[in-house]
């Protein structure tokens, strides 16, 4: 028997992973079911301009609005607050006095979590979808989120035959941008 294909990831081919994941979420609006809550604008403003630290994932390169930019994109996948990863810095407050974030700190558990599915997002575009060739959806937090933290775990119709015929796959609506052509 042979041994499954295993290339190794080189850290360029991580980072080219990262640019993707980055530029594919920049580009996706979330998209929320029936029924989900909205994602709710954070109290807490982020700095913009400051060079990012301690990032483990993404790649060390990234500006400050780039890394702004993906947090807001993740915020809305997941329905969640920057506070949900990020610990309060009871040291530095807004002007009412309110904790500002301390956006470096590892202190709070949801922020490994959170590491991991990015890992594990970039993983599975790299190895797995790159390989499909033209159906080319990378994955994405809001794929499986769907703009709550907790994503709802999927259960097959009780009623559906096992040798029920697929239903034909539909073409995406085209972009707002572009008319539809047929």
């Amino acid at each position: 028997m042979k041994a499954p294909f295993n290339p190794p990831l080189s850290a360029a081919a991580t980072l080219l992973a990262a640019a993707a994941l980055i530029a594919t979420m920049a580009a996706q609006s979330p998209q929320a079911l029936p029924g989900a809550a909205p994602p709710q604008p954070s109290t807490y403003p982020a700095p913009t301009n400051l060079a990012p630290t301690n990032l483990k994932v993404l790649p060390a390169n990234m500006t400050g609005q780039q890394v702004n930019d993906l947090m807001r994109q993740w915020q809305a996948a997941l329905g969640a607050r920057c506070s949900s990863c990020h610990a309060k810095d009871y040291g530095k407050t807004d002007p009412d006095g309110r904790p500002l974030l301390d956006f470096a700190s590892d202190s709070k558990p949801m922020k490994a979590v959170a590491r991991a599915m990015a890992q594990m997002t970039i993983e599975i575009n790299t190895n797995y979808i790159a390989r499909i060739g033209t159906s080319a959806h990378p994955v994405t937090c809001g794929t499986c989120h769907r703009g709550r933290l907790g994503p709802d775990p999927f259960v097959a119709p009780p009623d559906m035959p096992l040798d029920a015929p697929s239903p034909a796959p539909q073409d995406p609506p085209p972009p707002p941008d572009k008319p539809a052509t047929n």
